[in-house]
């Protein structure tokens, strides 16, 4: 320790006598792949995928259905815009048979009947069936940081339902900005400016769509917690998520592209398993950096946040009153004792007198004295069980002196 400020120097070892961790950019890859692998990482990336497909029409209908009755606010085409939007994004990470058999239909028929459907009791479950998805992600990332179980299971899923109608409404109105600014944005400058602005737009419309998506990533992992990290504490996991899905997609459009060109295809299938395949790449990637996000906070564990400090405070405080309490009632029982017993050893906490008599019998009633009840006579043991002492046998018992009976019997022992 050092003596001039008092904290332990970098060679001094780790306080429960176990050799500190090693630190480094390798340990901690090698440390996320071990927790990722034992977490059963493929498993949750596959569940997640499954409940992405199925969740994906009522997503869609909650979403597409809602715009509709914002075309007061940002005009009649705004839907239209919003499915544009949708279906040119889709494009960028889905290929073109995705979008075009699966995406495109489900959005058009939407467009169609949503808006008379968003109403109906059938909305009311398609909010339940889309947060399918959102209730696989909040229970992986719980696994990845050891905190399954810490939330109750029904309380997780209520959670989760939560945790997506708020996406949806966030969704809903982030859209349309997303959809209508980079063509208004130009208007609010001067019109000498404005091809600029409108170039300037065009070349950062997509990162800023990925970094709205890392920090809706961070969040993520900061709700699904019930032992909550630091926000902050989010954003490497979230990095992380989006690089292996950029680079998962692209790899994904490769084989499908090369697949194709030889001729060997799934008939039918083959767009259904495409999705699959791109819906389980963004399981695995959320999935990984929840896990990376775990192995940073094991390696480099972070400070309490406020709310920890003062729940902590608050429980110290309690425990220091509890503490209180007892040694306030200790005391009060042993003033409540009989002051002719000075030499009776002090007494342990839980340990009740040697002078009290058994359970359901009153200080006033005598032992039984002969050969047979619990206070017979044994080999090696006084009347009452306990090996015979001269000062017992000379210590009144049951406030009556020793009988000559009991004197030759001890002497006798």
């Amino acid at each position: 320790m050092d003596p001039q400020s008092g904290h332990t120097t970098a060679r001094s070892s780790h306080p429960s006598g176990e050799p500190p961790v090693r630190r480094g950019a390798l340990r901690l890859f090698a440390r996320t792949l071990a927790k990722a692998w034992e977490g059963n990482i493929f498993s949750e990336a596959a569940e997640a995928a499954f409940w992405q497909t199925m969740s994906l029409p009522p997503l869609l209908l909650g979403l597409l259905g809602s715009l509709g009755f914002l075309g007061d606010w940002f005009g009649p085409d705004v839907v239209h815009q919003v499915q544009g939007k949708i279906l040119s994004f889709s494009q960028t990470i889905f290929n073109r048979d995705v979008v075009e058999r699966i995406i495109a239909p489900t959005v058009a028929d939407i467009l169609t009947k949503g808006r008379s459907e968003i109403v109906s009791l059938g909305f009311l479950l398609s909010l339940w069936a889309g947060s399918s998805a959102m209730s696989s992600f909040v229970d992986a990332i719980t696994v990845a940081h050891g905190q399954y179980g810490v939330r109750h299971d029904v309380w997780q899923r209520i959670f989760a339902l939560l945790l997506y109608v708020a996406f949806l409404v966030l969704a809903i109105v982030g859209l349309p900005v997303l959809a209508i600014g980079p063509d208004l944005l130009p208007n609010f400058f001067p019109v000498a400016w404005q091809p600029t602005i409108t170039e300037w737009v065009s070349l950062l419309y997509y990162p800023v769509v990925a970094v709205l998506l890392v920090l809706a990533l961070a969040t993520l992992y900061k709700l699904a917690l019930p032992r909550k990290l630091p926000w902050h504490r989010g954003l490497p996991g979230a990095v992380l998520a989006m690089v292996v899905f950029i680079l998962s997609s692209i790899g994904l459009r490769l084989y499908i592209g090369w697949i194709t060109t030889t001729g060997y295809t799934y008939g039918a299938l083959a767009t259904p398993i495409a999705f699959l395949l791109f819906a389980f790449f963004i399981g695995l990637a959320i999935v990984s950096g929840a896990y990376f996000n775990s192995a940073i906070q094991e390696m480099y564990p972070a400070k309490m946040t406020r709310r920890q400090r003062r729940r902590w405070r608050r429980l110290e405080m309690e425990r220091a009153a509890e503490r209180l309490r007892a040694e306030e009632g200790r005391r009060a029982w042993r003033a409540r004792r009989p002051a002719d017993q000075p030499g009776d050893q002090p007494l342990l906490d839980d340990q009740p007198p040697d002078d009290q008599p058994p359970h359901g019998q009153s200080p006033d009633v005598q032992p039984p004295d002969g050969p047979s009840g619990p206070w017979a006579e044994q080999p090696g043991r006084g009347a009452n069980g306990r090996p015979p002492t001269a000062d017992r046998a000379r210590r009144p018992e049951y406030g009556r002196p020793p009988s000559s009976d009991e004197s030759n019997r001890t002497d006798t022992d």
